[in-house]
């Protein structure tokens, strides 16, 4: 049956809008980096969002928009929009310190930009892809992206600046992993919309390129969200600048508005014409800008509400009722049980707060002789810890704010009662997203390798060929396991306390020696190095294809994932074609005489020079990469093994024979050397792997830490499993047993 999702039916004329109010859930589930909904969205309810944003753009601007693109003129708009907005923070963040309300303001305004700035960046994370890992437009979305994640250093990403950011305003409870920002309800439902569609086309990269560089451009054209104006006084220790995407970032690669230009300009370079391209990038432009003043005016009115005392205490009451409405029931309040008057405050907290301003739980004007936030709330009241200090500082405030008077108090403003509340939690459903419109369509598992080969390449996951993955992938590991026990594997049974760089150098000796006692071996013949160059290309040329998982905005900057990414990032030349590994091997190939169909289309993978067994071990780097979490320590061996192959000895021989042909080395020299075990792959391979047993896993206790161990070990043989008939019936049962879960 069609999964739960939170885009809404649409009906012939009327297009559909992400719902706000499930907006949140639908954030949650997309920061998922195995999360397969997305493909639930038909391509005709993203696109009548977009329109909607660009009718609403075009009406409210003048501007013809898409139809003729102008991005110069658009991207005066964003910058004209974003100083007057950020004026209009600033007069606010005035009358708020006029008000001693600075802080309290900041906090709101920090809150209401958290879903976006947490993920800056994020929608770009799978613009890059095995299909596309040799085309400039794909190399040049990376080159942005590895920019906005600091890479190379964990913890590095224009998000983890802004962790920084609540952390110092004290309100980072649920700022980290990203998705558990949909359980703060001092956020506003709206606030999720933006950044949701965002990461929604971002997982749909075939469809929206165009649109997502153009969104992306936008928001660094108008660079510091505008409500950061009424939080920059208050932490001026931030790093500002890296919290403006539309500044380049000091000894990182090119980033800012420069590199989303590039980015724009290299899609010309692709199978669509200048035009076509150009006006797509113009409509998603439009759409975000349009989607960002939206934002903007419905936080603005909610900060606008900060300064309203009696608003906030509301709010805070209306945030408790449900727990509060639980007890409280022999405490009358003007005739009525406390319990029903906050049942009531679930949806209308106004009445609740003008019979406390009445009550003797309040002395107007005296918070210091109010019971409500004083003995109430102390060590020895009944409701000692109901209440943060946040909370009490908003309702002294309002207690505060009371006219003082005859005695009686005097009731809260309930004029006006608009709805700007915070959010509601996801509700039983959980995570999904669009009801009622997801796709039941399946898909079409692969039939063959080749077919699978062709179909993995890409990023979409549909149900059916995801499963094909999840299944290849436990049979795969199904073999590397078995005997792993009764053999002499080099990774050691145990992981040694002392780290893998120790090991790591032993076995680089090892490499060598081997290297020394068989130099003066025959080489292959020129026909056998061509055959078996060639029968390696499908492999080689989707080289770090088991690491593409890593590309995901928080393993990228994680303390064990940043090493991975950033070596996905050396295999695929850093933004340079010069440097591309898989451009580098199709020169080698092209210089033996074999042109070679591109790799990510189906003449590749049914190049009939190439056998079927060619693409067994591709496959399971193609599907395991789609599995980052649900396999990450099996990830973290298998990138040691690969890393550490060749380094020593086999890229020295295969450099041998290359030369006595007068054939390229280049492919082998520069592995050679990138993947050395001091400063290379292999050595972030190792650390990887120490600082997740050091961390992660050690969370368990020694049972756990051996297990992970052992997955590890298992992903280290998957590079080279057994492939007798007793290590293929293991791979059948455990094909068998993933499809029974």
């Amino acid at each position: 049956m069609p999964r739960t999702t939170a885009w809404p039916e649409t009906s012939k004329g009327h297009p559909a809008e992400l719902d706000p109010t499930r907006a949140r859930t639908a954030y949650a589930a997309l920061v998922d980096p195995e999360d397969t909904q997305a493909e639930a969205v038909p391509l005709a309810e993203i696109l009548a969002e977009i329109r909607t944003g660009i009718r609403a753009g075009t009406e409210r601007s003048g501007v013809e928009g898409p139809a003729a693109p102008d991005l110069a003129e658009l991207c005066g708009q964003a910058d004209a929009w974003s100083h007057q907005e950020t004026l209009r923070y600033r007069e606010l963040a005035a009358r708020a310190a006029a008000g001693d309300a600075d802080l309290l303001l900041a906090r709101s305004a920090a809150l209401g930009c958290a879903p976006l700035a947490l993920l800056s960046g994020a929608w770009l994370q799978w613009l890059s892809g095995m299909a596309n890992a040799d085309e400039v437009s794909a190399l040049a979305a990376l080159t942005l992206y590895a920019s906005d994640v600091g890479v190379g250093h964990p913890r590095n990403s224009r998000g983890a600046a802004y962790v920084h950011v609540l952390q110092a305003l004290r309100v980072a409870e649920f700022a980290v992993p990203a998705a558990r920002t949909a359980l703060d309800l001092r956020i506003r439902d709206e606030a999720f919309s933006l950044p949701a569609m965002l990461l929604l086309m971002g997982r749909r990269p075939d469809d929206f390129h165009p649109e997502i560089l153009g969104a992306d451009l936008c928001l660094r054209q108008v660079g510091l969200l505008p409500p950061l104006a009424a939080v920059t006084s208050l932490v001026p220790a931030a790093a500002w600048d890296v919290l403006d995407p539309g500044q380049v970032r000091s000894h990182e690669p090119l980033g800012g508005v420069a590199a989303s230009h590039a980015a724009i300009a290299a899609l010309s370079t692709g199978v669509e014409g200048d035009q076509e391209a150009g006006r797509r990038v113009a409509a998603g432009f439009l759409w975000a800008l349009t989607a960002l003043r939206d934002w903007s005016e419905g936080l603005h009115a909610e900060l606008v509400d900060v300064l309203d005392p009696a608003r906030q205490a509301a709010e805070l009451i209306r945030l408790r009722a449900r727990e509060g409405s639980q007890y409280h029931q022999k405490f009358d309040l003007a005739g009525r049980p406390l319990s029903t008057w906050l049942q009531e405050a679930r949806t209308d907290p106004f009445p609740l707060l003008a019979e406390l301003a009445r009550s003797n739980l309040v002395k107007p004007g005296r918070p210091e002789r109010s019971p409500l936030v004083n003995g109430l709330v102390s060590e020895r009241g009944s409701m000692f810890r109901v209440f943060s200090e946040p909370d009490l500082a908003v309702l002294r405030r309002w207690i505060g704010s009371l006219p003082t008077g005859d005695g009686e108090g005097a009731a809260a403003p309930v004029a006006d009662r608009r709805d700007r509340s915070g959010g509601t939690r996801p509700g039983s459903d959980g995570f999904g997203l669009w009801p009622g419109t997801g796709s039941s369509a399946d898909g079409t598992a692969p039939a063959d390798l080749r077919e699978a080969y062709f179909l993995l390449q890409r990023r979409s996951q549909q149900p059916a060929v995801r499963r094909y993955a999840l299944e290849y992938v436990h049979g795969w590991l199904g073999r590397a396991r078995h005997g792993l026990a009764r053999t002499d594997s080099p990774l050691p049974p145990r992981w040694p306390e002392e780290g893998l760089r120790p090991w790591l150098a032993g076995q680089h000796e090892q490499h060598a020696e081997q290297f020394e006692s068989t130099a003066q071996a025959e080489l292959p013949s020129r026909e056998e190095l061509i055959e078996s160059t060639v029968q390696l290309a499908p492999l080689t040329m989707i080289d770090g294809a088991w690491l593409q998982g890593f590309t995901d905005y928080e393993l990228a900057s994680s303390d064990i994932g940043y090493s991975l990414f950033e070596t996905y990032w050396d295999e695929l030349g850093n933004g340079r074609l010069a440097l591309n590994h898989p451009l580098i091997y199709r020169e080698l190939v092209a210089g033996m005489g074999v042109d070679l169909p591109p790799t990510g289309s189906a003449e590749f993978a049914r190049w009939p020079g190439f056998l079927d067994g060619s693409f067994e071990l591709p496959v399971f780097w193609l599907s395991i990469g789609r599995f980052p979490q649900t396999f990450q320590p099996e990830v973290l061996g298998l990138n040691l093994a690969m890393e550490l192959s060749g380094v020593g000895g086999t890229y020295r021989r295969a450099r041998l024979g290359l030369r006595k042909y007068g054939f390229s080395t280049r492919f082998v020299d520069i592995h050679n050397t990138i993947d050395n075990v001091a400063t290379g792959h292999s050595a972030w391979a190792a650390d990887a792997i120490d600082s997740f047993m050091s961390s992660a896993a050690s969370n368990g206790g020694e049972f756990a830490r051996d297990a992970a161990w052992g997955r590890i070990r298992e992903g280290y043989r998957a590079l080279n499993p057994p492939t007798g008939i007793h290590a293929w019936l293991a791979d059948r049962r455990a094909r068998r047993v993933s499809r029974s879960r």
